[in-house]
């Protein structure tokens, strides 16, 4: 029997309105989530990732706005779990401030402009956790400043911040990219969420310390059987980490599946056509890599049919004025192509 689905997106769609016209930079995306699992999101910049992450949270900036689609998830209020429209829930309500930061949690791309400079970053986490004091005292009661600080010095151990009692009074800048990388997962894990979101946190950051914080949120999800969406650019970092992976273009989703799958029998040709730009281990040295030909559309100025075929080497006509829609094409293999189905996205 499989665990129940933790987190079920359908149909999300998110628009910005802006004076020169709607920019629709989520169009009908969805996916589900199990329990303990790494969801990788990958696809170029621009291509909504972070924007649909934004939306699960409720926290996209004005003046986009979700316009359609439910964002179910299975939330736990002590031995008991109940399923909740995210999408219907009022932004600024209690119920939604519950679920974010302390159910769900994010690790955003930036940490330096997520932390405040005039606090510690202790002081801030601490604050966290006294904020959210029922995911640590499912009997009601308090966590005290005292407790919750002790909470905090365990956490910058659990993500590897050498001498914990002494940087948990630094400030941010006080840090380096590496350790404040690692604050912000303790801080994501201070409440000890169901779901961790983590907007490509190996950006900023150089190959040494990537690779310890992937190799630490791969503990992290072991201790705590916390399930991940994991959003990048980086296809290794996906080999790496995802069991499952969702490829995204203009807001759609082109193809989906299990990792091992989508790298070695890719069905959509702007899957096929990502993994063709990545370097090979034996690949051969001094030549040019192979490019996506053309560039992203404007996003005032969006094809019409399928979102690549202005890209795409294997078009047909009919791409260009079709929208082919998310058709199964094998077990958990789903892909968006004409080439795999004859069905059409609803307009």
């Amino acid at each position: 029997m499989t665990d129940p689905v933790l987190l079920s997106v359908r149909d999300l769609r998110v628009s910005f309105t802006l004076d020169d016209g709607v920019v629709q930079a989520v169009d009908g995306v969805s996916f589900d989530v199990l329990p303990g699992q790494v969801l990788g999101i990958v696809g170029e910049s621009g291509c909504g990732k972070s924007v649909t992450m934004k939306a699960i949270l409720q926290l996209v900036d004005r003046p986009g706005r979700v316009t359609q689609g439910e964002i179910r998830f299975r939330r736990r209020r002590g031995e008991v779990e109940d399923v909740v429209d995210i999408a219907r829930l009022p932004p600024k309500g209690p119920e939604l401030r519950d679920i974010r930061g302390g159910e769900i949690a994010l690790i955003p791309q930036e940490p330096m402009a997520s932390f405040s400079p005039v606090h510690t970053v202790g002081d801030q986490i601490v604050e966290a956790i006294q904020l959210h004091a029922h995911r640590w005292r499912p009997d009601g009661r308090s966590v005290s400043r005292r407790e919750a600080r002790e909470i905090t010095i365990g956490l910058f151990r659990d993500v590897g911040i050498s001498m914990p009692e002494q940087r948990i009074d630094a400030y941010s800048w006080q840090l380096s990219g590496g350790l404040r990388q690692r604050a912000m997962i303790a801080m994501a894990l201070s409440c000890r969420p169901r779901l961790l979101i983590a907007d490509e946190p190996t950006t900023a950051i150089d190959v040494t310390t990537q690779a310890q914080v992937l190799a630490l949120l791969r503990d992290l999800k072991v201790k705590y059987n916390t399930a991940i969406i994991f959003i990048t650019h980086d296809l290794g970092v996906i080999a790496q980490m995802a069991s499952y992976v969702v490829v995204m273009y203009l807001g759609r989703v082109m193809e989906q599946g299990p990792v091992d799958d989508i790298f070695h029998a890719p069905k959509h040709p702007y899957t096929q056509a990502l993994l063709r730009s990545m370097p090979g281990l034996h690949g051969r040295t001094r030549v040019p890599l192979p490019v996506i030909s053309g560039a992203l559309p404007h996003p005032f100025n969006r094809p019409r049919g399928c979102p690549f075929h202005p890209r795409c080497p294997d078009a047909m006509d009919r791409c260009a004025t079709a929208v082919p829609a998310l058709a199964d094409v094998g077990v958990d293999r789903m892909t968006s192509c004409f080439l795999h189905s004859e069905a059409e996205s609803a307009p």
